[in-house]
């Protein structure tokens, strides 16, 4: 089942179709959610419950939605990812009324999930009283499922609903970026042509649709996350809810209509060893000091020219095993595709196919250094301008393009794949990767010719961030 829409759809750069402009970035290590407590008098027979995921983190228990009573934590309505990255729904009064838990898995950290929730006790079918949808298409394969009881109720009224975690016991925080995040209090259909639609151009790829003007009803909200002032704003009027570890940071312009990179939090999970802790997002690495560790991007390129930043945030300098040690730039495919055991304590620039830029200034392909240009270190930007359609790159300190702009040629060899995906390597440092929808302070702003991308430093002419829409007219 397709997960986003792809960029070389035709409707995804047409001026009729629905655009989300942002999403919210929540990220466990903060302890980020937000809540607010539900009025009295809602339906507590009939709702829905649908937003727009990319996952971050995986492998542990995270709660999405949860409404439950603060206090001893019944009842407790919820949908989450279980450490087995299976989807759990559980609505639960004093009992389990209704669960449902699925065989299928969701590891894709590249891509936009669409999930709905639909309860609906007072229907006459027991399978329909309790729905599950991800992206257009119910689910029908469950590891485990309890169907309520005609007009059962759940609790919900006067309840605390929370986003991000699980407010009883204030556990089982979210990683990653939620979007387009509604609630409809009495009110059950089908997702179709409701919260979203198939697109007409590929009828098999799911796509958002706008939302603003469904019914809510008493407790309903709408969570849009357009204002970085305030992310917990309900575009529906009703009341916000309270951020709590939020910033206006973590204001993305990464979207179901607009998909950017993340490190790939799989690459080198055979050798966790060698992999770094992710965080804000999936843009954030945190290396040790045992070793290199190292992470590529979730999208790759085999034609355009494409420009990214990454910031060192922080290094602890010292000497040997103890100091600090950072590459940006460029590796093909088959290098992720064919490293395997201690290959992982390598760095960006140890494969043939591979161009990195170290932090003494030296740029290093197929394990050797040559002299580049000038040494970085916290608080400087690098950014990567990578050509593959003349099979080049170049990199730039602080927005200053280095080497006098003499460009470096992209190695081929038989092996090559022609896929280009961008790399960081980090030892004792912690890098933040900016695609476009940086998880850092941009204090200058910059997009790309075509609006897109939020960096530092100007893009280069020519050259664009990655992210579907421009792959649509440019990969």
């Amino acid at each position: 089942m397709p997960l986003i829409l792809p960029g070389n759809v035709a409707s995804a750069t047409a001026s009729t179709t629905f655009s989300v402009a942002n999403s919210c970035m929540f990220n466990d290590g903060d302890t980020a959610y937000m809540h607010k407590t539900f009025d009295a008098g809602g339906t507590e027979t009939a709702w829905t419950i649908s937003m727009w995921v990319k996952r971050g983190a995986l492998g542990a228990d995270q709660r999405i939605f949860s409404c439950d009573d603060s206090s001893d934590g019944d009842p407790d309505n919820y949908w989450r990812f279980n450490s087995d990255d299976t989807l759990r729904v559980q609505i639960y009064n004093g009992s389990s009324i209704g669960f449902l838990s699925t065989n299928r898995v969701f590891r894709d950290c590249s891509a936009w999930y669409h999930v709905c929730v639909i309860w609906n006790s007072a229907d006459g079918t027991e399978e329909d009283r309790l729905q599950l949808w991800v992206n257009g298409t119910r689910e029908t394969s469950f590891s485990s499922t309890t169907y309520p009881s005609q007009n059962a109720v759940t609790v919900t009224s006067s309840q605390v609903v929370a986003i991000g975690r699980r407010n009883y016991a204030g556990e089982q925080y979210f990683d990653g970026y939620l979007a387009e995040v509604v609630f409809l209090d009495g009110v059950t259909a089908s997702p179709v042509g409701t919260l979203g639609e198939f697109d007409e151009d590929s009828p098999t790829i799911w796509k958002p649709i706008d939302v603003s003007g469904l019914t809510f009803g008493t407790n309903g909200f709408y969570l849009d996350f357009e204002d970085s002032a305030n992310l917990g704003n309900d575009a529906n009027g009703g009341t916000d809810f309270t951020e709590v570890n939020l910033a206006a940071t973590d204001q993305m312009t990464d979207s179901p209509t607009n998909n950017f990179p993340t490190n790939n939090p799989l690459y080198g999970q055979m050798e966790s060893a060698y992999h770094p802790a992710s965080e804000e997002g999936n843009l954030q690495n945190t290396s040790g000091t045992t070793q290199w560790k190292n992470s590529i991007s979730t999208i790759g390129v085999t034609a355009g020219k494409w420009f990214m930043e990454a910031k060192i945030i922080s290094v602890t300098p010292g000497e040997g095993d103890a100091g600090d040690y950072e590459l940006v730039g460029v590796t093909d495919a088959f290098h992720p595709n064919n490293w395997g055991g201690t290959s992982f304590n390598n760095y960006t620039g140890f494969g043939a196919l591979q161009i990195g830029y170290y932090h003494t200034g030296t740029y290093y392909k197929d394990g050797s250094g040559s002299s580049y240009g000038d040494s970085f270190t916290a608080g400087d930007i690098i950014g990567v301008a990578l050509n593959v359609d003349d099979l080049e790159i170049k990199f730039y300190k602080n927005g200053t393009v280095q080497n006098s702009g003499t460009a470096i040629a992209l190695p081929t060899s038989a092996s090559s794949t022609g896929l280009w995906l961008f790399m960081q390597s980090s030892y004792n440092s912690v890098i933040s990767m900016n695609y476009g929808s940086p998880a850092i302070a941009i204090t200058s702003g910059n997009a790309d010719a075509d609006g897109y991308g939020n960096f530092e430093y100007a893009v280069p002419s020519g050259f664009y961030a990655l992210c579907t829409k421009n792959l649509a007219e440019y990969g």
